[in-house]
């Protein structure tokens, strides 16, 4: 059951979030008529920052709060970030059995019509490159029968990581259809290789559509 608290919280910070983080840095979103509406979904972004989160989060504070799965670490630094995560949506995996429960109840939602936010690379790039993609979001959309929106975060800086004030760029790509993703309900090897794939080259198709042009100077 949410936390009515958390759900004030969420109403009264998200819009001056929104605000100060247009201030921090010039974000432009490039895309938002791909994003789905009325059924569930699974938002597939790259990642880079440990606040790519955020960039997404205030972009749907008006909306219906998606589910985020967060590693359980970020659950363990303290009351304050752990209260922050809760009032998002976020929700800890890593795993465990009990863990496992929670990921079946975020499937039953998404099948009702929530949204889902999960970094298929598992943890941050160290490099600013595309890390090896796991698993769990293609058997996850496959359990839910729901669409999966690639999404690639590009940072306008010369390291390609996020720096004050930079410009970023959220890029929001054509959904992957459900029927196209399908596995029948198992693990089926070489479409999990193929939807990697697939997921893998809708996000270098962003990138090179949407990158800075350094040659310009923009930076």
């Amino acid at each position: 059951m949410t936390n009515p608290l958390l759900t004030v919280l969420y109403v009264v910070l998200m819009p001056i979030a929104w605000v100060l983080w247009h201030i921090l840095f010039r974000t432009r979103y490039i895309g938002r008529e791909n994003l789905i509406h009325g059924r569930g979904f699974i938002l597939a972004p790259n990642h880079i920052s440990m606040m790519d989160p955020i960039f997404l989060v205030v972009m749907r504070f008006w909306a219906k709060r998606m589910r985020i799965f967060a590693k359980k670490e970020l659950y363990e630094k303290n009351w304050f970030v752990s209260g922050f995560l809760d009032m998002c949506g976020c929700v800890a995996v890593r795993g465990t059995k009990e863990e496992m429960t929670i990921v079946q109840k975020t499937i039953e939602e998404c099948k009702n019509g929530r949204g889902l936010l999960i970094f298929p690379e598992g943890t941050r790039s160290r490099t600013g490159e595309i890390g090896p993609i796991k698993s769990g979001v293609f058997v996850i959309a496959d359990q839910a029968a729901v669409d999966i929106i690639p999404c690639r975060i590009i940072y306008g800086t010369r390291d390609g990581r996020l720096h004050p004030f930079c410009r970023v760029r959220v890029c929001f790509g054509r959904p992957i259809p459900a029927a196209e993703l399908s596995m029948g309900g198992k693990r089926d090897i070489a479409r999990l290789r193929a939807n990697k794939q697939r997921l893998a080259d809708a996000w270098e198709t962003l990138y090179q559509e949407n990158r800075f042009d350094r040659r310009k100077n923009e930076t």
